[in-house]
């Protein structure tokens, strides 16, 4: 357990880092390693992130003799963000009484206009597939389409992007390109770029000026992000001696960084009449070890100094003000 878990941790902590900033991860998983993973899902997207524990009930589960007969598979919904995609209305269902169309045709809600549906729960119920399933094609872990599509409606948009890092026998990719979503599929498998090119040919998504749509590699993608860390709030924080040497006080930090930069912020190169929009802040957070010496003081806007918080450096400030189109032209 001990080396699955290290095997998984770097796969999630890759996968958190390349996650959008909007966007969602689920983690299916049994019961021999669910209380495991869910600790070390909490680690490294943080337990705040964390949406819901889905439960995927199998209604043709078989029945045991000495124990309960175990019928359900988790799945972790985790955001990177609290800013994160839930489309509730493409994933609606049927009320399950008559109820609510009575409240809306002779009750007090009278006239207005009936609801679609319900938000649905956090148990799927939905049949596992069986060996003579004509979804089947022999993969072990094989997962019903349908299970996938209401998580894929759920939690993206179309034209978005799909990334299953474990992708098997292609059912998100499958999925993802039923609903519009482009894809990702990731795995060691060796039979599974022609599981992926045979599922996609059944489905009917490869004919015509789609065949030359499907790009298959064996060669690892170039990291574009500069290396930056995958998961900031869990860099090792290590404490640096301040300097010898005279100490200044804030208002002299100040006035030297003034002299030093003019009344310009160093986050994003706007430049101001009044210096009193500056604030004096640090280049490496107090948090990860930054001084309080000049040497790593710095002067920024109030919106680049909330932006950089206690999270990012100076050079983290920047990349984050191009990426986001906030620096001065």
């Amino acid at each position: 357990m001990g080396a699955f878990l290290c095997f998984m941790a770097v796969r999630l902590l890759e996968m958190r880092r390349v996650l959008r900033d909007d966007g969602s991860i689920y983690l299916h998983c049994d019961p021999t390693a669910s209380h495991y993973l869910k600790e070390l899902m909490d680690s490294i997207f943080g337990k705040k992130n964390f949406q819901n524990e889905i439960i995927w009930y199998y209604k043709n589960a078989s029945r045991g003799k000495k124990r309960l007969a175990k019928a359900h598979d988790v799945l972790f919904w985790y955001s990177k963000t609290k800013e994160y995609i839930f489309n509730r209305d493409e994933i609606l269902v049927p009320f399950e009484s008559g109820m609510t169309e009575w409240r809306y045709s002779r009750g007090g809600q009278a006239g207005k206009e009936m609801p679609k549906g319900k938000t649905p729960d956090d148990v799927i119920t939905l049949p596992s597939l069986n060996a003579m399933d004509k979804e089947r094609t022999g993969f072990p872990t094989q997962k019903p389409l349908a299970l996938y599509e209401r998580i894929i409606r759920a939690s993206s948009n179309e034209g978005d992007v799909v990334l299953d890092p474990f992708a098997g026998c292609a059912t998100t990719c499958v999925v993802a390109d039923i609903l519009g979503r482009q894809w990702i599929g990731m795995d060691i498998w060796d039979k599974a770029h022609a599981v992926v090119v045979n599922r996609l040919e059944a489905e009917g998504l490869l004919g015509g000026h789609r065949l030359g749509s499907v790009h298959f590699t064996d060669e690892p993608p170039q990291r574009t992000d500069e290396g930056g860390e995958a998961v900031p709030f869990l860099r090792t924080k290590e404490r640096v001696r301040e300097p010898e040497g005279k100490r200044m006080s804030r208002a002299e930090m100040y006035e030297f960084l003034l002299k030093q930069h003019g009344a310009k912020c160093q986050g994003c190169d706007r430049e101001f009449d009044d210096p009193r929009y500056l604030e004096l802040d640090h280049n490496t957070p107090r948090s990860d070890g930054g001084i309080n010496h000049i040497s790593n003081r710095i002067l920024l806007c109030g919106p680049c100094n909330r932006a950089k918080s206690n999270q990012y450096t100076l050079s983290g400030l920047r990349r984050l003000n191009k990426k986001n189109g906030w620096m001065a032209e």
